[in-house]
């Protein structure tokens, strides 16, 4: 299977699929790391928000996949916003990962009713990007609004939002704001985990439109929606721990998807979020510390 990479907005290449670590438990995190890996990955997304930076660090080390071939993603959480407390964040990941330098470091929410705490944090990633300590920087869940005003107030280009995005909500507002600015979409919960293990009584993996399409190509379900994000042009991170999994859902890589069939994907889309407001997080409900 051949990898499709994407070219940030800073000529900086990356792998379009690669394995998310959200919620994944850090004593099973070095395994399904290490799995990744050999099963043909070479990107990695965590955060210092997930505990898990330090057992994906062990999990790259122990592969034998040399790290110049692997694309490290983290991000800063909320509680470690501003200047120098960004500095910090990104010195507490860079140490657990084991790395001196992070190819993508986000900002992982946008802290809305802080918001100059979060221009701030990006203007220390902006320094580590000149100082060479990250290759490209980006931000989380940030609304086409907070896109422009951080896009305004500082001086470079987000390479990424990564947002929550998958067939059952789509996200197309925000999307058009990325591509508006030159910026790739990403997508967390790509197969719709933030439903499937929500509140919802619908699952995209067991919508007839994809069933069907699936049967179509001899492919699961969680294939097609993850070939739907590639076919889109999107970064996309499945989660998982299991090694048979983390492969299958590497194996998307030798077919494609109709027009026609994107169509029919995207109109599956219900408008509703699956987990809270991005805009509703703060430091009161949501600024636990990150240790070092």
């Amino acid at each position: 299977m051949t990898q499709t990479y994407l070219t940030l907005n800073n000529s900086v290449t990356m792998p379009a699929l690669g394995l998310g670590v959200y919620q994944s438990p850090p004593e099973q995190t070095t395994d399904a790391v290490i799995a990744a890996l050999r099963a043909g990955y070479r990107h990695i997304d965590t955060a210092a928000a997930y505990f898990n930076e330090r057992e994906v660090g062990e999990g790259i080390t122990k592969s034998g996949v040399d790290r110049s071939e692997i694309f490290i993603e983290t991000k800063l959480w909320i509680s470690d916003y501003g200047y120098d407390q960004a500095l910090h964040g990104f010195d507490k990941s860079a140490r657990k990962l084991g790395v001196d330098q992070i190819d993508l470091l986000l900002i992982h929410q946008p802290l809305a009713v802080e918001f100059d705490k979060t221009v701030a944090a990006y203007q220390a990633m902006e320094t580590l990007l000149a100082d060479g300590r990250v290759r490209a920087i980006g931000v989380s869940n940030q609304t086409p609004a907070e896109l422009d005003e951080l896009i305004s107030r500082t001086g470079v280009v987000p390479a990424v939002n990564q947002i929550q995005i998958h067939p059952y909500y789509s996200q197309r507002e925000w999307r058009a704001a990325n591509d508006r600015h030159g910026i790739l979409t990403q997508s967390w919960s790509p197969i719709g985990g933030s439903y499937i293990y929500g509140d919802f009584t619908t699952n995209p993996l067991q919508d007839p439109v994809i069933t069907a399409i699936a049967g179509k190509y001899a492919k699961t379900s969680a294939q097609v929606i993850l070939r739907w994000h590639l076919d889109h042009g999107f970064s996309a991170i499945p989660k998982s721990v299991k090694p048979h999994r983390i492969a299958e859902n590497f194996d998307v890589f030798d077919f494609a998807l109709t027009a026609d069939e994107i169509t029919a994907i995207d109109a599956l889309d219900t408008g509703v979020r699956g987990g809270p407001d991005p805009d509703s997080l703060t430091l009161d409900n949501y600024g636990f510390p990150i240790p070092d």
